[in-house]
């Protein structure tokens, strides 16, 4: 993923334009807002403040990306642009064995258009046509499951707050169809 390539349209009737570029070092403030509103929902529960909040969150970004550099050093970053403006991000990792969705995020305003699963159905495809399973994990409190599971994926194994999935290529399920919820 060295330049810029257009995915699917999002849905029928959506103008936006979608496409995926490599994570640049400026990227830093819109991945952090990203991973930010991601889980908006989760530390609401918890009352802080807007500093407690933020110091937190920066701690956990930069401890998922460190992780994300050290298990899967080779994975391909990519910001997704909808109508070229930055919508969300991929961390993918491709090997001889798996194709593997480290990552996929979205900002609120641009879940629900078809994005996430235009991008779900492209790496299903691509493991369809070269014969390696797609893998993930989930939080086992996820609304992404049953997104995931609806397109063929089906439950390897657990550890921890994660459920693992995989969609054999000849499983992919590649039905299209958006989810008003997660993607």
């Amino acid at each position: 993923m060295n330049q810029e390539h257009p995915l699917p349209a999002p849905s029928p009737g959506s103008r936006l334009e979608v496409s995926c570029r490599p994570e640049q070092p400026g990227d830093e403030a819109f991945l952090f807002t990203l991973y930010s509103s991601t889980r908006q929902e989760e530390l609401q529960a918890f009352g802080w403040d807007d500093t407690m909040r933020n110091s937190f969150l920066r701690m956990q970004f930069e401890a998922m990306r460190q992780g994300y550099r050290s298990m899967f050093p080779r994975a391909a970053c990519s910001i997704i642009l909808a109508g070229g403006e930055p919508a969300g991000r991929t961390v993918i990792n491709r090997t001889q064995q798996e194709i593997r969705l480290v990552d996929i995020s979205l900002l609120h305003q641009y879940r629900g258009r078809g994005i996430g699963t235009g991008i779900l159905s492209d790496l299903l495809a691509e493991a369809l046509r070269t014969g390696l399973p797609l893998r993930l994990s989930a939080m086992k409190a996820s609304r992404a499951l049953d997104w995931y599971r609806r397109r063929g994926f089906h439950q390897t194994g657990e550890s921890g707050p994660y459920v693992h999935l995989e969609s054999a290529p000849h499983q992919a399920g590649l039905d299209s169809k958006p989810s008003p919820t997660t993607d």
